[in-house]
């Protein structure tokens, strides 16, 4: 195979035996002519050609086509121009569809279709929701099914394991929020009202729902791919061959260990960003440990830990419900898996979110 260039058009002289083996090497000969300009490919020195041949020269043809450019074969036996031409109409060419003009039509089409697309998710997450309380309703009737094995499993899981970030982030926390309100308070010299400022926003708002978005990333995650990992083996479909409620089996466990382990982390994220704040408040506004216990003593009131605290069921159903779902509609292939465990972060999160602006605005009408 050798190249010539006269008059800015390329020559190729394929000589020889040309198959599976040689098509990398041509392939790539004949792309870099193809993007050069026109060019002309001399095929008489050639004894043999094969269809992967046959193919590299039927993409360069269409290449340089598209590039504006033209190719040119000569010296090409009645064989191997029928297998080029062969193989030339059978490359596929895929239709594009035509661009559907924006009309106020279309756009309430597509509005509509997410608004029901919407809705319908919210239904199928209170059917879940349902079926997770009817089956911890059956188990309640019937203690002998109930399976505590699995229930202490998924509490360590979801409770003991996520103790250090949970302490950590809270902590981490109460350090910024010191530090930033000190700075702020300073102007006015109201240093001593950070105590307030670190406890309300802790204890009220920032401990839980930072824990819940926290366990939401963590959790839902995890109740998702073990799920989804047992529906693409069919182990699901196995559980009900035996006669195993998957329901019982599975979502009840998990969503209980998490509605009773979410509660003990807000308490334990609420204890690690007081003491963060309180360190930080000794080292930069010098109230000691004494001064920031009485301070809080005083000043916090025990509804702002009630209002963190009453939040705490609900974000641990809704992540738990909202995992266990995504991991039974799971497909049968890994793409699916990944698919559905991102969605089920994302929704785990945002439900979270809203849920607890929800309760805010609930809170302030109630004047607590």
């Amino acid at each position: 195979m050798t190249t010539d260039q006269a008059d800015g058009a390329v020559s190729l002289h394929l000589a020889g035996r040309f198959s599976l083996g040689d098509l990398t090497a041509l392939h790539g000969a004949l792309m870099q002519a193809a993007t050069a300009g026109p060019f002309l490919v001399d095929l008489s020195g050639v004894t043999r050609l094969d269809t992967a041949a046959a193919w590299a020269i039927a993409e360069a043809d269409a290449k340089a086509t598209a590039a504006g450019h033209s190719m040119q074969i000569t010296g090409a036996s009645a064989d191997s121009a029928a297998l080029i031409q062969t193989v030339r109409d059978a490359l596929p060419n895929p239709d594009t569809p035509p661009a559907k003009p924006m009309t106020l039509a279309l756009w309430l089409d597509g509005y509509g279709r997410s608004v029901m697309g919407a809705v319908s998710f919210l239904m199928q997450l209170l059917g879940f929701l349902g079926l997770f309380l009817s089956r911890l309703a059956r188990a309640l009737r019937h203690p002998s099914e109930f399976r505590l094995t699995a229930l202490v499993h998924h509490c360590h899981e979801v409770g003991l394991k996520a103790v250090p970030i949970v302490a950590l982030m809270a902590f981490l926390i109460g350090i910024v929020l010191a530090f930033q309100g000190s700075t702020q308070l300073k102007q006015f010299g109201a240093e001593v009202f950070v105590v307030d400022l670190i406890a309300v926003s802790i204890l009220r708002e920032l401990g839980i729902l930072l824990t819940a978005i926290i366990v939401a990333g963590r959790t839902a995650s995890a109740f998702t791919a073990a799920i989804g990992s047992m529906k693409m083996r069919e182990e699901i479909d196995a559980m009900r061959t035996l006669g195993i409620d998957p329901a019982a089996a599975l979502i009840v466990p998990r969503v209980l260990a998490l509605l009773l382990m979410l509660p003990i982390l807000g308490m334990i994220a609420n204890a690690a960003g007081l003491f963060g704040g309180a360190l930080m408040s000794w080292v930069e506004l010098g109230i000691s440990p004494a001064m920031f216990q009485s301070r809080l003593i005083e000043g916090t009131d025990v509804s702002h830990l009630m209002v963190g605290m009453i939040k705490a069921p609900f974000f641990a159903i809704i992540i738990g419900v909202v995992g266990c779902h995504a991991g039974m509609q799971v497909g049968n292939n890994a793409e699916s898996l990944g698919q559905k465990t991102s969605a089920a972060v994302v929704t785990a999160i945002f439900s979270v979110i809203v849920i607890d602006a929800l309760f805010s605005i609930f809170f302030a009408q109630v004047g607590i």
